[in-house]
């Protein structure tokens, strides 16, 4: 699934080039060495930034896209599991990555993850030309809990509701590409109960708008989705629910699930 996401980026954001390798040079024997970096978010998140130093062996590849990556946990807590080891497949693939940690329980109410992947999106893009980024080719990759936020900051970036909380006068917090897995995505009949009392308490209001198959509008980022027909946690129709909007919409699109009469691409 990793291989099929970094392939899907790689379509979305037109990013690298066939050779890295300048003609003139030996290809290095080792891998270009990895910088890594951590940054505290407002109220108590955080962000990990896995950089690929510039190497004059690969010119072509002296500034790269990233994949930021986003945790589920029902927004109960960040799942580890969802964290470095997909951060690290990315970057292996050759890719800047990051990982996102951000408040949950109650914490997670007033928009306030959304805030914090906001400011890492604004920090990643701020601090683009000194840690080699392209600020626009960065992608959003979440799971679960982990996969609404990252669709939420797609969707929902020019909700009126959300601008007025967050503050958001453009397209600042906007990703280029969203990869998401087995995502949480409506508030309703097939909802994942956890998450959506985590993040909206009983606010009707909040839980209309974080229900995003109901939110998607034109002109957005190019989304993956994929997901399994069998999963007992998240049911497969959030997927189907938010893959239909997107097509109504004209997005580009790649949904998958696990069964071979339930397989559409976009």
């Amino acid at each position: 699934i990793i291989c099929d996401a970094a392939w899907f980026v790689n379509c979305c954001l037109y990013i690298f080039p066939q050779t890295y390798y300048n003609d003139s040079e030996t290809k290095p024997e080792r891998m270009t060495q990895m910088q890594f970096k951590t940054y505290p978010l407002p109220g108590g998140g955080g962000l990990d930034v896995y950089l690929r130093t510039p190497a004059p062996a690969m010119p072509n590849a002296l500034r790269r896209p990233l994949v930021l990556v986003v945790p589920g946990g029902g927004y109960n807590h960040v799942s580890p599991r969802e964290g470095d080891p997909v951060a690290l497949q990315f970057a292996a693939a050759g890719y800047h990555t990051a990982v996102l940690t951000y408040s949950v329980g109650e914490g997670a109410q007033n928009y306030q993850p959304l805030r914090q992947l906001n400011e890492a999106l604004a920090l990643l893009r701020q601090n683009a030309g000194e840690w080699h980024i392209l600020p626009d080719k960065i992608a959003v990759c979440g799971f679960s809990a982990g996969g609404h936020l990252a669709a939420s900051t797609a969707i929902l970036w020019d909700a009126e509701p959300v601008r007025q909380a967050l503050g958001i006068c453009g397209k600042e917090a906007l990703p280029d590409a969203v990869v998401l897995g087995y995502p949480v995505i409506t508030s309703g009949e097939f909802r994942h109960d956890g998450s959506i009392c985590n993040l909206c308490g009983d606010d009707a209001a909040l839980r209309g708008t974080m229900s995003l198959e109901n939110q998607v509008s034109d002109g957005l980022p190019p989304f993956y989705i994929w997901h399994t027909v069998e999963d007992a946690s998240v049911p497969v129709q959030n997927s189907m629910l938010l893959a239909t909007a997107l097509a109504a919409h004209k997005v580009c699109l790649l949904y998958t699930s696990d069964a071979a009469d339930d397989l559409t691409r976009v």
